[in-house]
């Protein structure tokens, strides 16, 4: 939730200098639901649960989880996202006072990443109350730590599937610039009902030429394994995804129960690209991404701050091992040939070089490819067309056509990430 979660941002990815917020009153108003947040019963109260329950893990324990590597390529992709987003926003709407909303904002995770934007005000909401009450307190610690200046803050405690956000800001006429909603929309798509409402309190905000940004999972890699599993399961030793079917997948409802080691335990829903595009479309919201975390990887990794970034966060793992009693983070037998066989190739080209590279394990990367990163754009001139959620810029595969075959989904998902040290 994958890889995330539902509307906790720290699981896998979330779960990134001043700020522009001066000029805005520092106040900062903690809002709950009447049932605390929790959804009113039904999986969103499993979810909350689940995520409230969740304890903070040291920097120690994080280094030797199976999914160090994982989380922190995540958090790498996010950051790449938001920095990416920012940046075109204040190209076109100039640097001062940016507001954003973080839909799923968790425990705070992309706390930092909207600090190191210079935004002016971010609100931030969650499902899981002990998650909301945790963002706010890590705010706290760096606006002391800022002498307050960073962006304005305010934080909602509540089920953006079932209620509306508008009517919780402290400014009901707010609008945003952009809207992140990071490994948390499958959650919504529970039934039409909620996904709609979710896209609503997504989108409705996001004034002209704003984006909604956001990461979520990959329906293709999803039924791609699905379909070549023995079973309604498949997975390694991180990671576990189990269907009800292998011949029944409704637009809404698609339940599948979705383990990620030490991390997320809930059951999550199948998000349906082209019937999310379409909802997006009713609030003006054109599709520009819609792309594997390989193919955004591959894409970003060029610019010469993302990639200072990958190695500062730690995103990539360096092969072979840096120091004689370094270790691999993981043990399974061939999780690194594709490393191994890159730099068998560089030692042939340059025998008297020791080569190295800087990848992930298979057995991580199995969870992290079941993601996609999407960026939509609040365009109200955009007229939709039947083919509009499979254009040749935005579509999974990169290619004009809503289906390719199974040896290019298995092509875009297992191209681990790897770049040459």
């Amino acid at each position: 939730m994958s890889h995330h979660h539902p509307q906790s941002s720290n699981a896998t990815k979330r779960h990134s200098g001043s700020g522009g917020g001066e000029n805005y009153p520092t106040k900062k108003r903690y809002k709950y639901t009447e049932d605390g947040g929790g959804g009113g019963g039904g999986n969103a109260s499993l979810v909350a649960d689940h995520y409230n329950s969740l304890k903070n893990t040291s920097k120690v324990e994080r280094k030797n989880s199976k999914i160090y590597y994982m989380r922190n390529f995540n958090n790498w992709i996010k950051s790449t996202v938001i920095r990416k987003y920012i940046d075109i926003v204040k190209r076109d709407f100039g640097p001062d006072h940016i507001t954003a909303l973080d839909l799923g904002a968790g425990k705070g995770g992309d706390l930092l990443k909207w600090e190191k934007g210079r935004i002016g005000r971010l609100v931030c909401t969650d499902l899981a109350v002990t998650s909301v009450e945790q963002c706010q307190e890590r705010y706290n610690k760096l606006r002391s730590r800022s002498r307050g200046r960073i962006f304005d803050a305010e934080f909602i405690a509540c089920d953006s599937t079932k209620e509306m956000l508008k009517d919780k800001f402290r400014d009901s006429a707010m609008q945003f610039h952009m809207t992140s909603c990071q490994f948390v929309m499958h959650y919504a798509f529970e039934s039409e009902s909620q996904a709609e409402t979710m896209v609503r309190n997504a989108c409705s905000s996001i004034r002209e030429g704003g984006f909604l940004i956001g990461s979520t999972v990959n329906e293709d890699v999803l039924l791609n394994k699905l379909q070549r599993s023995k079973d309604l399961s498949f997975g390694n030793d991180v990671i576990n995804v189990t269907f009800d079917s292998k011949d029944s997948f409704p637009d809404f409802g698609c339940k599948y129960m979705f383990k990620l080691h030490d991390v997320v335990d809930c059951p999550e829903f199948l998000l349906r690209k082209k019937i999310f595009v379409k909802l997006c479309e009713k609030y003006g919201m054109r599709l520009l991404e819609w792309k594997p975390f390989s193919t955004f990887f591959y894409e970003n990794i060029k610019d010469r701050e993302n990639f200072r970034l990958i190695q500062r966060m730690k995103a990539l793992e360096t092969f072979p091992p840096l120091g004689r009693y370094e270790k691999l983070n993981s043990d399974v037998e061939g999780d690194y040939d594709h490393a191994r066989k890159e730099c068998d190739r560089l030692h042939a080209k340059y025998p008297n070089s020791n080569p190295q590279v800087a990848t992930i394990s298979k057995t991580e990367w199995e969870a992290a490819s079941i993601y996609v990163v999407y960026v939509f754009v609040k365009d109200k001139s955009y007229v939709p067309n039947s083919s509009s959620s499979d254009n040749s810029e935005a579509s999974s595969d990169g290619k004009n056509g809503t289906a390719a075959s199974a040896a290019q989904f298995t092509e875009s998902f297992e191209r681990i990430p790897m770049v040459i040290l």
